[in-house]
Parts: C-alpha cells; structure tokens; sequence
C-alpha cells in the first residue's frame, strides 16, 4: 500500500505521539499537517501516486532529501518508491 508521495513509510501512530495528530498519510490530505511537501505538489501536479513513476525518477530534490544528514533515510525513499512502482505499475 503507497502510504506517501515520497517513499517515506508512514506510521501513523508514530505521528500521533511525536506531532500530536491523527494523519491519513499525505495521499489522503489535502493539507499536510508539517507544511508544504514539493514532494506531494510535484506528483498532484503530475497526476502520480508517488515519485517512483516520474519519468525523472529519482530527481536531484529526491536524492538531495534521502540523503541528508539531518533527514535523510540513506536512499530508503528512494528505494520504497522503485517498489512501488514495481508493485502497482501505472
């Protein structure tokens, strides 16, 4: 089940204890509860499900947020998103 557009695997109750809200996972809101996400206005925009079926997948905003020191997941999103795109082909 996609739960993101970036590839970063939701759980909610682990939204529910750090940032205090329920959250359906950023498909399924219209207004993410920590801002704005390039990454949900880039796929809306482009009608995708997730960054894993952009055809400039994975782009240098993609690769600069897996990779940061502070954020990032050492390429775990972008791997999630290859997944996806496996797993629910467009």
């Amino acid at each position: 089940m996609i739960k993101s557009r970036c590839g970063t695997i939701c759980d909610i109750s682990i939204c529910k204890e750090i940032f205090g809200v329920d959250c359906a996972g950023c498909l399924n809101i219209e207004h993410p509860h920590w801002g704005a996400c390039s990454f949900k206005i880039c796929c809306e925009s482009k009608q995708l499900n997730h960054c894993g079926e952009c055809e400039n997948f994975p782009c240098e905003e993609q690769k600069k947020y897996a990779y940061d020191k502070e954020h990032g997941d050492n390429g775990a999103r972008i791997a999630q998103c290859k997944e996806w795109a496996k797993l629910y082909p467009r």
